[in-house]
């Protein structure tokens, strides 16, 4: 497969979906509860679980807003929690062990990365983003004068 043209970003569809679906379904509900709740429940109760809301939606969030993105310099890893940045010379492969959720990366470092942004759910998604990052790989890695 020829790789494709940079920059490039992967990210899951049916888990940014579901995420920002179910976040704005809490969302409102908390305000519609928050709005409907009976006297002995105090207006600080009533903050105090738009907030709670508020975090829950937050999560979801950090579990959406994965993705992977490719430009000359190298790869951009946003995963729910951490962000990495490494140019092309660090990155020695991508594999994906089938039944896995997402591929790991591995570094020239000998450490590797699960990259959340290709989600091994959505089959026909991520075997073609696997293989568009693979190919970005092999003709960005320092091996290619061999």
């Amino acid at each position: 497969m020829n790789p494709p043209a940079l920059p490039v970003t992967w990210r899951p569809h049916r888990t940014r979906f579901v995420a920002y679906g179910f976040a704005a379904l809490i969302m409102i509900g908390a305000v519609v509860m928050a709005l409907a709740m009976a006297e002995p429940w105090t207006w600080l109760d009533r903050l105090f679980l738009v907030l709670f809301a508020g975090l829950v939606a937050g999560i979801l969030h950090l579990l959406a807003r994965v993705r992977v993105t490719a430009d000359e310099r190298g790869l951009t890893i946003v995963n729910a929690l951490r962000t990495h940045r490494r140019t092309w010379p660090e990155i020695i492969d991508v594999g994906m062990v089938p039944g896995e959720p997402w591929p790991k990366i591995d570094f020239s470092d000998g450490t590797s990365v699960g990259v959340m942004g290709i989600q091994g759910s959505e089959k026909a998604n991520s075997a073609r983003a696997l293989a568009e990052l693979d190919a970005l790989i092999r003709d960005h890695s320092d091996s290619k004068d061999i």
